[in-house]
């Protein structure tokens, strides 16, 4: 650079900064008019061009880390593109705040918003550098610098707002001026602590306190203030965990321009600069992954980003849980959830060929209390990222087929339908169920005619009542019975009460419908269950409670949603049902080992088809849970000679109440230690028994006119196998209950129809073969006997 050339540039830049310094009130204005006459340039209008400058400075909220809670207030997990906590000023230690004024701008509080003597002192060294070697911006041009930066939409954009200018520097300086005229010095301060970075992933003096020394901004030390200012000018390069010399020289530092100023005294400062940085470093985990429960934080999550009261989009989701400061209140129980996890570590190893979840649902609300699984949260052997209970679109599996824990949707819809529970149907060892069976599939009526060949796994007579169908899971009954129910009505509660398909496509409605063909999450069966025990109240399994922004207010999240979905007498008679499975006296019950003492329970057993997976599905009045352990790899095959929890499985362990059911058992145990549960409400006994009702005869009908002659007085017709008659085929030969006999309204009176052919007379029996005659016996003397007294 010639000398003419530098000559010209130092005596523009120095007009430049003598034209700022009175506008800004640093000068004296008779100072502008020398310089300008000087290069012949026009005062005035270096000042109308710099009020020209935009002044509008956008300011807005800061990222703030939002906070997900347990029920009880305690910390699941911390979100954040930024670890900050703002706090009010009155907040910040005022040792903190005389150590950053100290380094960063010692006389805020004395200027306006540009600091003369500091910007003419690197004024003067850059003009003599040829560049801008050193800063002379104020504490409010720095925090503009802040904002910009902030702000910026772009990589780029941000470069631009760091490059070392003098027209960048002019436009932060027109900002301020503005910010000083509407802003208390306290107000930019305090603005200026909550922005600002201090390095290690901490923004914010209050995260920067947390961080580095694990206390407040209000309770920072001398020495820890000196150390936190230390680090604003060079955050990316000064860490006090990375290199403890460097950062403990640039405090020092500080300390000494602290006493330089006046703000301590020499002999506090030869004290503070001979400690040490006493460093409590805090991390501030971000996400689910350092969860203590991380499954159930994952599941709030995948929910919020779901919810379009957060955003339009899952990405403007993500930046408002990531930025917004939000306060996340959970409905999961702590108790519940250490005993969810012990359960299932008791129970299942991270690393077996199976795996085992568990979610527990609350009836009345539908809060989901726990969720716990046997795979460990990330990678490698033993964990997955993949949630076990939940539905597939919040990061869950495709589910499991609940094999009989399905039943009770059946049992619902006879109850519905009128059938008391003491009413037969045939349950023998293996049938096949050829009658066309109604569904309803796309909201059309229809029917299923394939034929389904059914077997039992339990033993039973030769029919069962729905109590001792359900009570011993008896499959055959079950498609007896389904076939009078139809699929369509069983099929519709299963929905209504959240017992959904987990890739969200519609159930099902194939004949082994009852048997639980269909792949449900568990937290979805945990849900309907709980509908069950609040006496058909069906409450959407949620995990949050109530969102707050960083200002207290209410962010209007999807909360509960309950509905009336089956009468509650329906509801009554399930629970009466399924808690014979559990405390009912026939020894012969699949549930009888999930007693809960001193507790009234209700559950169903439930295993797969090839024994892939078990379930146990119970629940008390104020706890549902659903129980799973099933084979974990695609293509899954039978858990039978499966090593589980350190043991070898075989044929008399792999069943619902087996496996499954000693894990359900222990995790209500410990969730409900110390609480109450209410009792059942009972049932009708009508419900039960039916309303004593005359049978009818419908000896010699046919099929049709028997079934309406006994739908009009109040029962429902089975067709049992032909017999011998001589009436004609196809009539009633037999019907059970018999002819003006006695039953309970909505009771099964089973028909047999005649094949038209007499049954054979039976056989005469022989005529005794020719005894001997036996000779005559000689009287006896005296007469005949006397009759004695």
């Amino acid at each position: 650079m010639s000398r003419t050339r530098g000559e010209r540039g130092f005596v523009s830049q120095l007009l430049l900064f003598v034209v700022i310094s009175a506008l800004t009130g640093a000068l004296a204005a008779g100072l502008v008019v020398p310089f300008a006459g000087l290069l012949g340039l026009s005062t005035q209008s270096t000042t109308d061009a710099f009020e020209n400058m935009d002044a509008n400075l956008q300011d807005p909220p800061l990222p703030e880390r939002s906070r997900l809670l347990a029920a009880d207030g305690s910390l699941i997990a911390t979100f954040y593109d930024q670890n900050r906590v703002e706090v009010p000023l009155k907040q910040v230690a005022k040792v903190m705040q005389n150590a950053l004024l100290a380094i960063e701008d010692a006389r805020f509080y004395q200027h306006g918003p540009l600091d003369a003597q500091g910007t003419l002192r690197a004024f003067v060294r850059n003009s003599q550098s040829g560049g801008v070697s050193q800063g002379g911006s104020s504490l409010t041009q720095q925090y503009v610098k802040q904002v910009l930066f902030e702000t910026a939409a772009t990589e780029a954009e941000q470069q631009k707002v760091v490059e070392d200018s003098y027209g960048r520097k002019l436009q932060e300086l027109r900002y301020a001026v503005e910010l000083e005229k509407t802003m208390t010095k306290d107000e930019i301060l305090e603005k200026y602590f909550n922005i600002v970075y201090f390095g290690d992933g901490a923004y914010g003096v209050e995260s920067a306190a947390k961080h580095y020394f694990s206390i407040s901004a209000s309770e920072l030390t001398l020495t820890q203030a000196a150390t936190l200012a230390s680090i604003v000018r060079d955050p990316n390069n000064v860490n006090p965990s990375v290199d403890p010399q460097a950062t403990l020289s640039r405090r020092n530092l500080v300390l000494s321009r602290m006493a330089d100023v006046g703000m301590i005294s020499q002999p506090t400062y030869e004290e503070a600069r001979k400690a040490g940085l006493g460093l409590r470093m805090n991390k501030t985990p971000r996400g689910c992954y350092y969860s203590p429960y991380p499954f159930f934080c994952d599941y709030a999550e995948q929910v919020l980003l779901d919810d379009p009261a957060l955003g339009k989009t899952r990405d403007e989701r993500r930046r408002v849980i990531d930025q917004g400061g939000l306060t996340i209140r959970t409905t999961l129980d702590t108790q519940a959830q250490r005993a969810a996890d012990r359960a299932v570590a008791q129970n299942v190893h991270p690393t077996d060929g199976a795996i085992g979840a568990l979610s527990m649902v609350e009836p009345g609300t539908g809060y989901i209390k726990a969720m716990a699984q046997s795979r460990g949260y990330g990678r490698g052997k033993g964990k997955t990222f993949i949630n076990l209970n939940a539905q597939h679109k919040y990061n869950g599996s495709i589910g499991y087929q609940p094999g009989s824990t399905f039943k009770p949707f059946v049992l619902a819809a006879a109850i519905r339908q009128g059938i008391p529970l003491t009413a037969e149907f045939p349950s023998p060892g293996s049938t096949v169920i050829t009658d066309p069976v109604r569904t309803c599939e796309n909201g059309k009526p229809g029917y299923n005619r394939q034929p389904w060949k059914v077997s039992n796994s339990t033993s039973a007579g030769s029919t069962s009542t729905l109590i001792s169908g359900t009570t011993h899971s008896v499959n055959t009954f079950f498609g007896n019975l389904e076939k009078q129910t139809g699929i369509c009505e069983p099929a519709n509660i299963a929905t209504r009460l959240g017992a959904t398909r987990s890739d969200g496509d519609p159930l099902q409605q194939v004949k082994p419908f009852t048997l639980g063909v269909n792949e449900i999450a568990p937290v979805s069966m945990a849900e309907a269950y709980a509908s069950f025990a609040a006496r058909g109240l069906h409450c959407k399994a949620i995990p949050i409670t109530e969102v707050t922004d960083r200002t207290g207010n209410q962010v209007k999240v999807q909360g509960p949603q309950c509905k009336q979905e089956i009468p509650k007498e329906v509801a009554d008679g399930v629970n009466y049902t399924l808690r014979q499975v559990i405390d009912g006296p026939d020894p012969g019950r699949t549930g009888a080992d999930m007693h809960l003492d001193g507790r009234q329970a209700a559950g169903k057993t439930g295993t797969s088809e090839d024994r892939i997976g078990v379930w146990f599905m119970g629940y008390t009045t104020n706890l549902a849970t659903a129980a799973v352990i099933t084979d974990a790899d695609p293509p899954q095959k039978s858990l039978l000679g499966t090593r589980i929890a350190g043991h070898t499985v075989g044929g008399d362990q792999v069943w619902g109440g087996k496996l499954a059911g000693p894990m359900w058992t222990a995790a209500m145990k410990g969730a409900l230690e110390g609480r109450k549960s209410a009792n059942f409400v009972e049932p009708n006994p009508d419900l039960v028994q039916g309303i004593p009702t005359n049978v009818p005869s419908v000896i010699a009908m046919g099929r049709s006119k028997a079934e309406r002659t006994l739908k009009a007085a109040g029962f429902t017709m089975a067709v049992g196998h032909f017999v011998d008659s001589g009436l004609p085929r196809g009539t009633v030969a037999r019907q059970n209950p018999g002819p003006n006999s006695t039953a309970g309204s909505g009771s099964i009176v089973t028909i047999y129809l005649s094949d038209g052919t007499p049954p054979a007379p039976p056989p005469q029996p022989p005529l005794p073969p020719d005894l001997p005659r036996v000779p005559d016996l000689p009287k006896p003397p005296g007469g005949p006997p006397r009759i004695g007294r």
